[in-house]
């Protein structure tokens, strides 16, 4: 079996507008036995807007969204036909591996805007300390995601900003793969997903700006809701339609590396990836694209230096780790380069930190 030969376009069920967290009650009727996984934070959050007391056992991750934290609330549950995700997107994969070591259902209900975690079946696992170990590929899709707009108003804005970020990479990563093919090496479904992270890109340059506003006067828009949905559930579609050609690249696999420099841990996943959309881009010589996105950048809050993300020391022994890791042969830097070198992840580093 070959995980790239399979199109996973997102869960089986996808609900958003307002109020609709208002039916979860009516979801969770044909399961018997229901457990919630959540955080501290995110639990507080859902009761705010909720304002009932779910009936079910709650158990809380460790913030790691680790094979081994699900294993560990897996065997406290022992049994379940159904698992309720409650959170951001560690809490969303951390459920889904719970899930998927009790080969039950999943319902994802997200408290952040910022990433497509609530919709794929596809896991960013991590160690216990928090550092990237693998991309991990459940055998179902989530069940229900449940997206309230008006619950998601509650999202701070540097979540919603960092989940822009990481959902632009769609377009820079795909391109960057398919770009070396020709046209009859695209199949139907590649092409749906080079298409697809099109209409991604020109959603989030035109309307993030507006959708940010939105979100700190907490007024549900149409560009609010057109970026809420183009963040969990679009990003989600495209690295299913597209197969290993349209889930990650070069941008991703910075964030893999930056994730083993400490500094960085508090700094947000999705910020990390528009970094590396920049790293991306000048490893393949596209400085006229990092100088036209610069402005959009700028203009929402993503960082474009290392300094941005608690990181100071930018020679080469101080990014060891992190060109390590972006061009190891496990990670996806190779989709866009076969040969790809630490020196050159090193260089194109450089490049941007100097632009």
């Amino acid at each position: 079996m070959n995980i790239n030969d399979e199109v996973r376009p997102g869960g089986n069920r996808y609900v958003s507008g307002t109020d609709v967290l208002n039916d979860l009650p009516n979801y969770l009727t044909k399961f018997k036995q229901v457990a919630v996984i959540t955080g501290d934070i995110s639990y507080q959050v859902f009761n705010g807007f909720y304002q009932s007391e779910l009936d079910f056992p709650i158990y809380r991750y460790d913030g790691s969204a680790s094979y081994e934290n699900a294993q560990k609330i897996a065997e406290q549950i022992e049994q379940a036909d159904v698992i309720v995700g409650i959170g951001g997107g560690r809490v969303m994969d951390t459920a889904k591996l719970t899930a998927e070591n009790l080969n039950c259902d999943v319902i994802l209900v997200p408290t952040l805007i910022s990433n497509c975690a609530p919709f794929t079946p596809i896991t960013a696992v991590y160690y216990p300390n928090r550092t990237f170990r693998c991309m991990g590929f459940q055998s179902r899709a989530p069940y229900l995601t449940l997206v309230d707009w008006k619950f998601l108003l509650a999202t701070p804005v540097d979540y919603f900003v960092a989940g822009i970020g990481d959902t632009l990479a769609k377009w820079y990563e795909i391109t960057g793969i398919t770009n070396t093919l020709e046209e009859d090496q695209k199949s139907a479904y590649t092409r749906l997903g080079i298409a697809c992270a099109k209409e991604i890109a020109a959603i989030l340059l035109e309307d993030s700006q507006d959708a940010i506003k939105s979100l700190k006067q907490q007024e549900i828009s149409p560009a609010f809701t057109r970026v809420t949905d183009t963040i969990i559930a679009l990003a989600g579609e495209t690295g299913g339609f597209a197969v290993s050609y349209g889930r990650s690249a070069g941008a991703h696999a910075v964030h893999d590396g930056l994730s083993y420099l400490e500094n960085t841990h508090d700094a947000l996943h999705g910020k990390k990836v528009a970094y590396g959309i920049l790293v991306q881009l000048a490893y393949t010589n596209d400085f006229d694209e990092i100088r036209a996105i610069y402005p959009f950048y700028e203009m929402i809050g993503l960082p474009t230096k290392l300094a941005q993300m608690n990181v100071s020391d930018v020679s080469e022994e101080g990014l060891a780790a992190v060109i390590k890791q972006a061009a190891a042969k496990e990670d996806t830097f190779r989709m866009i380069d076969p040969e790809v070198t630490e020196e050159q992840v090193f260089s194109a580093i450089q490049a941007v930190e100097s632009l």
